[in-house]
């Protein structure tokens, strides 16, 4: 009986890693079928279970932690050797997996992706947008982008920009038949829709003028995951909202929403690009690191 391949042990940890055979077989390009076919083969050469299924859930066993725990730096090391080959290459090559939240894949990525690929065609990116505060060593991400707050000490971070402000909105019809606030503290008595982050905090509103900061925790009847939804809400006078102002410069130019307590209104910090500390950083990601020194700027 042969011993596993490689193929078989990166299946493994793609599943392993992602706890999830739909999310794997979507990162390694294969069906699921094919790859819980491949993870039944290398538990039956292997003569051990390696990970517990049911209908909602994936798991490891006691065997498959000790496995996974040995395998990450050896399929490390084989993925740093393969990347050391690209010195010699005329072009950078190979795949770049990034971990952004929604404001920076519209505001930041959007409007370069087209250029990045065509300066390097022998790149490939694999963009996953969550809001969520995403481990990129434990999920095999090359790079994030996030807020710098959010960034954690160990991480290498270059600024890249995006600055903004948060400003709160509602619709003409809204405001036909609602008060229009004076202060922050007037939302208290407003529909106020509400973003809620993957953890189930829902975003604060913050506003600042002449260095006082508030906050207000507001009321609403409306909680959202997806900016999009939140502005066609806002439009369809549903409530008022808070979001970044590039996400609504459109709907305020065309009328369809009105700016409030614009002298309240709190800036944003700018978004910074992250990634491990370490001694090789791969090559498609010194690419983009490059690639977003040259082409980045704040506003």
């Amino acid at each position: 009986m042969r011993n596993p391949g490689f193929a078989e042990m990166n299946a493994f940890v793609a599943v392993a890693e992602q706890r999830s055979f739909a999310k794997a077989a979507t990162r390694l390009g294969v069906s699921r079928s094919r790859l819980s076919e491949t993870i039944s083969g290398l538990e039956a050469r292997l003569g051990v279970r390696l990970l517990n299924r049911t209908t909602r859930s994936v798991s490891l066993t006691i065997a498959g932690e000790r496995l996974l725990a040995r395998l990450r730096p050896l399929l490390d090391e084989f993925a740093a050797t393969l990347d050391s080959v690209n010195e010699f290459r005329d072009k950078p090559s190979g795949l770049l997996r990034l971990t952004v939240p929604p404001p920076a894949a519209s505001f930041v990525l959007a409007p370069i992706i087209a250029r990045f690929l065509a300066e390097y065609p022998a790149i490939s990116l694999d963009i996953s947008v969550d809001s969520a505060l995403t481990d990129i060593v434990a999920a095999r991400f090359d790079a994030g982008i996030r807020p710098g707050e959010r960034i954690a000490r160990d991480m290498i971070a270059l600024r890249i920009g995006w600055e903004t402000t948060n400003v709160a909105v509602a619709a003409p019809s809204y405001l036909a038949h609602h008060p229009r606030p004076e202060t922050p503290r007037d939302l208290e008595a407003h529909d106020c829709i509400r973003f809620r982050f993957p953890s189930g905090v829902t975003v604060p509103w913050l506003f600042e003028r002449k260095g006082k900061r508030i906050e207000v925790a507001v009321e609403g009847r409306l909680i959202i995951n997806d900016p999009e939804l939140g502005i066609r809400a806002a439009v369809d006078g549903a409530g008022l909202l808070y979001t970044p102002l590039d996400y609504v410069a459109a709907h305020i130019a065309a009328r369809r929403l009105v700016p409030l307590l614009e002298e309240w209104q709190f800036r944003l910090p700018g978004l910074f690009l992250y990634y491990p500390s370490r001694r090789q950083i791969p090559t498609p990601l010194q690419a983009f690191i490059a690639f977003m020194r040259r082409n980045s700027r704040s506003r």
